[in-house]
């Protein structure tokens, strides 16, 4: 039952929650830091949140902050720091600094600039290119040959992006594909459409090409290039992501750190505050101490450097049957009375098939990838090798439960170059770009190892190693296996699928959505579909 409230409260609470005589309401007071310490408080007392609201927050404006002051930088209480939530957007920042920051995994959410959709051969307002221009780089000999490097490789990209998209465009001619026609809702041949229709297929038909022709050419694209990201988040994770930045060895990195420090400090200072103290600057230290005890040690028991080439290998993995047991054992535990143990050494005692059959009942009732797996699957790991071209990483690098470690982005694996490329002519200018890359790393890396990552275009061929459990690898899989997806990393998906499948031939039957076919126009489809929904909302609309 609702508390009750005088008609004098309610017209104050009205200001400060969605509903006053309702179980349940939303918190819209303005401050964010009252919302947070609202929470904290909520927490810690008999009363209704309203009422702590009234007798406790009212009277008092420096409430919210004084209460996160004493508990986050006295106490040291973290998780009430994840009361506090930002919006904010960084513009102008490179590829090696979106991704440091989109290592976080847990607390921030992002969205980035498209390399699909978005063309990226704009210039300032000076005519120069948009990428960045290290400090350290520019202070240095190396000066003129980077920006000569990434100068080179906007202007291959720029010059190819109207050729390519012809060549698309005549590879696949639209009077191949067919359409939705309104008038009887089924799909019809280009040629047939009229009016509203044809102009909805006509511009399904460009934003495929475009997309198309943009995806074949971010290869030539080099990590400065700068990007915006859009970033939610609560404050715990924005005072770690400000400690790693912080820590960093670029300066890019640590200049963010400030700037995002400061436009935080108008929104939600009091959660973020201690990164500016002694904890703040410890955790810097330790940080950077990581890295050197990572850096140092490699180059210690360094080991001999493998020949260059993109590869997909799954090289840490469980026993199947002992996998099964875990699996089953974990998918009845919430229904059984007993504990962990004893339900695992009774499923050992199973035979195999009826073991099999407990998984294949979950494998029925799946109907779709977004119908995720329980629980149970996280039994399991696997661990994945990868190397392969940096523009396709930063699509799998989106994924945030599992487990990835990345190396420094170098040159030394080789880079891609899509056939369509080569058969368009431009694949001499587009391997121009990437020699004269290696030079210009080369020249640059044993100097400043961090700093030369800045040249390396999205086309060279990156290492790192994902582990993830079976439940993770099962969501990857699905979606990176849509047709609307990249073909590089489709093809990467579909590997993984292989070897999981190679070494748990009855488990990976639970990754029932894998799409194993191959596409040319990968968006057609769903951009289709896109242009469909967005006629039906018009249509209501008018109705």
């Amino acid at each position: 039952m609702a508390e009750e409230f005088t008609t004098e409260e309610k017209m104050v609470l009205g200001e400060h929650f969605s509903n006053t005589d309702g179980n349940v309401f939303a918190i819209i007071t303005p401050r964010q830091v009252d919302r947070g310490a609202l929470m904290s408080r909520y927490s810690r007392s008999s009363k209704g949140m309203r009422r702590i609201f009234l007798d406790e927050f009212l009277a008092d404006h420096d409430r919210g902050a004084k209460f996160y002051e004493r508990v986050l930088s006295e106490y040291g209480d973290d998780s009430v720091g994840e009361l506090g939530e930002a919006q904010i957007a960084i513009e102008g920042l490179s590829n090696m600094a979106v991704k440091t920051i989109q290592d976080r995994r847990l607390g921030l959410s992002y969205l980035e600039k498209s390399s699909r959709y978005v063309k990226w051969d704009k210039k300032d307002e000076r005519g120069q290119y948009m990428f960045y221009k290290d400090p350290t780089i520019m202070d240095s000999p190396f000066a003129d040959v980077y920006e000569q490097a990434c100068n080179m490789a906007f202007d291959a990209y720029s010059d190819a992006v109207e050729p390519m998209t012809r060549y698309v465009r005549e590879r696949h001619p639209i009077e191949e594909f067919e359409f939705m026609d309104s008038t009887d809702g089924t799909e019809k041949q280009y040629g047939v459409l009229q009016g509203n229709d044809l102009k909805i297929a006509e511009s399904v038909y460009k934003s495929t090409t475009k997309a198309k022709a943009l995806d074949l050419l971010r290869g030539l694209l080099p990590a400065s290039t700068l990007t915006n990201v859009g970033i939610t988040g609560n404050g715990r994770a924005f005072e770690y992501v400000l400690s790693v930045l912080g820590s960093s060895k670029l300066e890019e990195e640590r200049r963010l750190a400030k700037e995002i420090r400061r436009e935080l400090s108008l929104v939600i200072d009091s959660f973020v505050k201690r990164v500016d103290g002694r904890y703040g600057a410890e955790l810097r230290d330790y940080l950077s101490g990581l890295k050197d005890v990572s850096y140092n040690n490699a180059r210690i028991h360094s080991i001999e450097t493998e020949p260059t080439g993109a590869y997909v290998r799954l090289v840490e993995h469980e026993p199947e049957d002992l996998v099964i047991d875990k699996i089953v054992a974990s998918a009845i535990y919430e229904a059984s009375g007993t504990s962990y143990g004893r339900i695992l050494r009774r499923v050992g005692q199973i035979p195999r098939d009826e073991k099999i059959n407990i998984i294949t009942q979950i494998v029925k009732i799946r109907e779709n990838r977004r119908h995720r797996l329980p629980r149970a699957f996280e039994a399991t790991s696997y661990t994945f090798d990868l190397c392969n071209n940096f523009g396709m990483f930063r699509d799998l690098h989106r994924h945030r439960v599992l487990t990835l470690h990345r190396q420094l982005l170098t040159t030394d694996g080789g880079y891609h170059v899509p056939t369509q490329v080569d058969s368009l002519g431009l694949g001499d200018r587009y391997r121009d770009v990437m020699e004269n890359t290696i030079n210009t790393f080369e020249a640059m890396r044993d100097s400043h190892p961090e700093q030369a990552q800045y040249v390396v275009n999205f086309a060279f061929n990156y290492k790192y190693c994902i582990r993830m459990n079976l439940r993770e690898a099962c969501h990857m899989i699905e979606l990176r296996t849509i047709p609307q997806g990249h073909s590089d990393y489709r093809r990467v998906a579909q590997q993984m699928y292989a070897q999981i499948k190679k070494v748990h031939p009855d488990l990976c039957s639970i990754i029932k959505f894998a799409d194993l076919k191959e596409y040319d126009l990968e968006r057609l489809e769903s951009e289709k579909r896109t242009a469909e929904k967005k006629r039906n909302t018009i249509g209501i609309m008018h109705n």
